[in-house]
């Protein structure tokens, strides 16, 4: 997906010496952004805010729906650039078309994951299917660290089976490991990524590893994380340092949420629009040579549009931007 708003911040993001772990957990409410249009669909946007920048590698959630198609226009996002990324598709319910400059044309159904690594450079159209009656999932992007972010672009399919949880539930762990299931997409950095749903009333503890960091999404349900009820919408953080995190159903129906999480990235990136970099000058170079059309970008064959411009970039290198001390 697209970071389609039309003056995108420049934000430099790291751990650094700042981020020394916390000993509860931080909530982090969304805000809207229009997916671009008059009848744009709105996504729900968690990462990143002044709040926090990165869980692990973990550098933009969007959450969105359940969205009626026949309203909003669904998603048609239009042929548009990535570098420094890998972009991770997850749906609850409806379907997307993706075409990418490397080739791939595939359906992105609830239950499948579909990974893409941008590297040097990749462009990619997502569009719902035409039997799209109801929109709802998440789009996640990843950092890639200093040593992979100029790698090669590709493209990643996978279709985890569900892992029942004791206490009631089931994991579909599309990343990483979790539940005694282990994902095959390849990854740059150590990575978990799960969707988790609970039955009524449930509590479920699960085993983690205590050098990640996690992100607790929540779709539906009000879910108990250690001691803090995590309301629908909200993104939930603990700091590192947890081999267990405990999950409660606190609502009368069933609940669902995306486990995210990853050891602390090391590195400090810069993003903008749809590029993660290291530099402001890397940036430019990046949007200078999607507006001229550089082979860098390849093309998408098949979508019925023209691609998505650049926006203009801000006058002035914003100043980094760190996690907050506890």
């Amino acid at each position: 997906m697209s970071n389609t708003e039309t003056h995108p911040a420049e934000v430099r993001c790291g751990a650094g010496e700042d981020a020394a772990p916390a000993a509860g957990v931080e909530i982090l409410t969304a805000r809207d952004v229009p997916l671009g249009g008059p009848r744009a669909m709105t996504v729900r946007r968690t990462l990143p805010q002044r709040a926090r920048t990165l869980i692990g590698a973990w550098c933009f959630a969007d959450h969105y729906g359940p969205d009626e198609v026949s309203r909003s226009g669904g998603m048609d996002v239009a042929p548009h650039p990535h570098i420094g990324l890998q972009t991770v598709s997850w749906l609850f319910g409806g379907e997307i078309e993706h075409r990418d400059s490397v080739g791939s044309h595939a359906l992105v159904r609830p239950g499948e994951v579909n990974l893409m690594t941008g590297g040097h450079g990749i462009s990619h159209s997502e569009v719902s299917t035409p039997e799209t009656t109801v929109l709802h999932g998440v789009q996640l992007w990843v950092a890639l660290p200093a040593e992979h972010r100029d790698t090669a672009p590709a493209f990643q399919h996978h279709v985890p089976a569900p892992v029942a949880l004791d206490g009631g539930g089931e994991a579909r762990v599309f990343l990483g490991s979790l539940a005694g299931d282990t994902s095959p997409v390849g990854t740059f950095t150590p990575l978990l990524g799960a969707e988790v749903t609970l039955s009524p009333g449930a509590t479920v503890t699960l085993d983690v590893d205590p050098g990640f960091e996690h992100g607790v999404l929540v779709d539906s349900g009000d879910v108990r994380l250690v001691g803090t009820v995590v309301r629908p919408a909200e993104l939930a953080y603990a700091a590192p340092g947890r081999s267990t995190l405990t999950l409660a159903n606190e609502a009368p129906g069933s609940a669902r949420l995306v486990v995210l999480g990853g050891p602390p990235f090391p590195e400090e990136i810069v993003m903008w629009w749809n590029f993660v970099g290291r530099t402001h000058d890397e940036i430019v170079a990046a949007r200078a040579d999607w507006e001229n059309e550089s082979e860098r970008f390849g093309r998408v064959e098949g979508y019925p549009g023209d691609r998505l411009p650049a926006p203009v970039l801000p006058n002035a290198t914003l100043a980094p931007r760190r996690n907050p001390r506890p």
